[in-house]
């Protein structure tokens, strides 16, 4: 892995520690903790430092995507939620800069997104204000996997002006991500889906090492749509598209890449839509692909019997309605009672797999889609490659 892990580090006893955490959880409107799953994630690393007795863990995050440092996007709850789970206090700090830090032994900074420097394009600016972070400890740990394809002040800068290493959590999912990519057993299988055509982008970079490339969801009748059929109303990402033509075609003329025969269209986006499965070259205007057909699902759970390392990024229907959940659930299934390793990537793909119970069937369910797909990709993350420096 040659990274730098949590337990190279040969004295913690009485250091204060910066780690960068993703508690970027769903809230409700009033900034109530409606998942704490990531929050959860990061525990162990972080009972792991009360262990060693350190004299201060320092935790900082995003929440959503403030615009002006909306007050629901405070991380006054995620603070209290953390609280709760360890069953200690935590401190909640407004602005650390000008009121300074509270003698507590964990301390929640705001909103990290709500310093605009965070994600400022300037890298100057940057590692500015990741200099002020750095200036609050002794050591910076990141626990935060699904963030680290980002080039973000707390991510990469932090670490530049002090000594870095990750947690537990990243350890483990570099550890197992590695394992299925850097010498994968074959045969190698990836299933994609999602409504962005810049999942294009993956699916060629996947070309060469993947033997099969399943697609579904939007992203699979973009490519039937640059084919020459029609979608009627399913949703297309038509600049998207238009943009990565020359990719799209090497795509769709691949044979380790595999589209939709069939789907189940609606003549509306509703659970209660009128619906009828239709193969896809008789999608009619008015009418909308909302879910695989049997005919796909049957081909594509022949394909990933086979498989011995699978890895899943995007539901390949709109799984939150029942009736469209069918692909998804088949897949999963399939998944599940498989012995390949699989790897499932994105919120999404592991909310599914949570909903239908399947998440401790399956090697690693991956804190990040992009991350881990990037990381899958074989390219560097930034937040892992200045710690490798």
């Amino acid at each position: 892995m040659n990274l730098k892990i949590l337990q190279n580090i040969p004295e913690l006893v009485g250091k204060k520690v910066f780690v960068r955490v993703d508690f970027n959880v769903p809230i409700d409107e009033e900034g109530n903790v409606r998942d704490d799953k990531r929050i959860r994630h990061a525990i162990p690393t972080i009972k792991y430092l009360l262990d060693r007795d350190v004299s201060q863990i320092i935790l900082t995050s995003h929440l959503g995507r403030p615009k002006d440092n909306e007050p629901h996007l405070m991380t006054n709850k995620v603070a209290e939620k953390l609280g709760e789970l360890l069953g200690l206090s935590v401190a909640k700090v407004d602005d650390w800069g000008e009121s300074g830090m509270p003698d507590s032994k964990i301390v929640m900074l705001e909103n990290i997104r709500f310093h605009n420097a965070e994600k400022s394009k300037d890298e100057n600016e940057r590692d500015e204000f990741g200099k002020q972070l750095a200036s609050l400890a002794d050591i910076f740990v990141n626990e935060a996997f699904s963030n680290s394809h980002r080039a973000h002040a707390s991510m990469t800068s932090v670490p530049k002006f002090i000594p870095g290493c990750v947690g537990l959590g990243v350890e483990d999912e570099v550890d197992k991500i590695s394992k299925a990519t850097v010498s994968p057993e074959h045969p190698m299988v990836v299933i994609i889906a999602g409504l962005k055509a810049d999942k294009i982008i993956a699916i060629h970079n996947l070309l060469p090492i993947a033997d099969k490339i399943l697609v579904g969801g939007a992203i699979s009748y973009n490519i039937l749509k640059a084919k020459g059929f029609n979608i009627g109303d399913t949703k297309a990402d038509d600049e998207g598209m238009a943009e990565m033509a020359d990719m799209v075609k090497v795509v769709s003329e691949s044979d380790k890449v595999e589209l939709p025969i069939d789907a189940v269209v609606a003549d509306e986006f509703s659970e209660t839509a009128n619906t009828k499965a239709v193969d896809v070259s008789n999608i009619e205007n008015g009418w909308m692909a909302l879910d695989m057909g049997p005919k796909t699902i049957e081909k594509y759970v022949g394909i990933l019997n086979d498989a011995k390392t699978i890895l899943w990024f995007g539901p390949v229907g709109v799984f939150e309605m029942d009736v469209f959940a069918n692909g998804t659930k088949e897949i999963g299934n399939t998944i599940a009672n498989s012995d390949a390793i699989s790897i499932i990537g994105g919120g999404d793909t592991a909310g599914a797999v949570k909903k239908l119970g399947l998440a401790d069937k399956m090697t690693l369910v991956s804190t990040g889609g992009g991350a881990s797909l990037t990381m899958i990709e074989g390219k560097e993350l930034p937040a892992l490659a200045i710690l490798r420096k």
